[in-house]
């Protein structure tokens, strides 16, 4: 299974999210504002870094684990889907693949921290807003990590896409 987590900027949510599914960040507690921070990617991709598929890992089921930021764009992952489908329908490509918006797990805090920080370079007020925000949803986060890998294991060899609403409700589409 391929697992494409993707956010607004792709360094945010996304990254955290992904951080949790292959168990870099810690699924049952809260991580400190220096875990956070060491993050690898996290507040540190910029705009022109959207539409770039970054590899993360593979998680103990063998799933690799991708992120991507689609910025304001409502057609990158729908064109993603629809190339998953002609390669499954074409080529016989026998891989899943689980494209995931974490977006829904983003709070006001964490959306103006994330704007002051990336657009404006206005660290000091952008970043302990992100800290917050991201400790406030840290387990909207796990959640969806751990929907997602049940569904993997559910579904391993179809394409779905996974949403989160700001409320937490999970939704599952298939491609």
């Amino acid at each position: 299974m391929i697992i494409i987590y993707n956010c607004y900027g792709g360094t945010h949510s996304s990254i955290l999210t992904s951080s949790v599914h292959l168990g870099i960040l810690p699924s049952d507690s809260i991580p400190s504002k220096q875990e956070l921070l060491n993050t690898k990617y996290f507040n540190k991709l910029r705009y022109k870094d959207m539409g770039t598929l970054i590899f993360h890992g593979v998680d103990e089921y063998g799933n690799k684990v991708y992120t991507i930021g689609r910025g304001t764009s409502r057609a990158l992952i729908p064109a993603m889907r629809n190339l998953t489908m002609e390669m499954h329908k074409l080529y016989h490509v026998n891989e899943g693949f689980a494209y995931v918006n974490t977006s829904g797990t983003v709070p006001l805090p964490m959306t103006f921290g994330g704007f002051f920080s990336r657009g404006l370079k206005i660290d000091f007020i952008g970043v302990p807003l992100l800290v917050m925000g991201a400790q406030r949803s840290y387990m909207n986060m796990v959640n969806l990590a751990q929907k997602t890998k049940q569904l993997c294991l559910e579904k391993p060899d179809n394409c779905f896409i996974i949403d989160m609403n700001e409320k937490g409700q999970i939704s599952t589409y298939n491609c």
